[in-house]
């Protein structure tokens, strides 16, 4: 009988981003975090890495055989208040680089502090710049946004930009995700349509917290929406986990 904390493992792990952000990072760690990437057990669904490791992530994922395994990278991050046309180019430089998916941050600053953010314009701009092949993730940063109503703002608008993912935070902040910000956003999403996907990033160290989401998703949009292209993990311990339980899994009972 197939143990049914590895059967939730193995779903998870096809939804996870592997992510890695950080400022220390170089090109041989971003070959490991590739090679990470594609497990025994099967493989994530993304590599997310910064733009300027998108080459190295793309070949050596193609050199691995991970072809099928997207590569995301991040623009106007972390702060979310880049001047437009910095972060245009920063867009545009980043999908010819080899990017599959861009995780845009939406000028959270702006709104919360009440004054015009151009976030619908700068959304619309950077959708056209992914076109229909390219997929666009807005972080919305909930945690620092904190109202209900703010994050209900920030969704629809990224909605009404044409993002197909929304994703809770950089992970980069003291509050990422949270289910009661992840419901706002679902709402928003099902709202829209229940075409878009959702991202929880940040706070997820493990199977049981992932657990929340999903089952929040499913409430909400059903089990059928639950796909890569609709639901995503990030958080930098979660991968360990999961391997645990798979691993386990595999163990004889002595």
């Amino acid at each position: 009988m197939i143990n049914p904390q590895a059967k939730l493992a193995g779903r998870v792990l096809a939804l996870l981003d592997l992510t890695s952000l950080n400022s220390g990072d170089d090109m041989p760690h971003i070959v490991q975090l590739c090679r990470q990437a594609l497990t025994p057990y099967g493989n994530v669904a993304a590599v997310c890495v910064a733009p300027r490791f998108v080459h190295v992530a793309r070949r050596t994922l193609n050199g691995l055989g991970g072809r099928a395994v997207r590569v995301a990278s991040v623009c106007n991050f972390p702060a979310g208040d880049g001047a437009r046309q910095d972060v245009l180019d920063e867009v545009r430089r980043t999908l010819s680089e080899g990017a599959d998916e861009i995780e845009l941050v939406y000028p959270w600053h702006a709104l919360r502090a009440g004054q015009p953010s151009g976030a619908l314009e700068l959304i619309r701009a950077c959708k056209a710049l992914c076109g229909p092949y390219h997929r666009l993730t807005v972080i919305l940063e909930s945690g620092e946004l904190g109202d209900p109503e703010l994050i209900r703002t920030a969704s629809r608008e990224a909605l009404a930009g044409g993002a197909d993912f929304l994703k809770t935070s950089t992970g980069k902040t003291s509050v990422q995700a949270t289910p009661e910000a992840a419901r706002v956003i679902l709402e928003c999403i099902v709202e829209a349509g229940g075409k878009v996907g959702f991202k929880a990033c940040g706070g997820l160290p493990g199977l049981a917290d992932a657990q929340v989401y999903l089952a929040l998703a499913e409430s909400l949009l059903r089990a059928q929406w639950v796909s890569p292209e609709h639901l995503r993990f990030t958080d930098s311990g979660l991968l360990d986990d999961l391997l645990r339980y798979l691993a386990n899994a595999e163990s004889p009972v002595s």
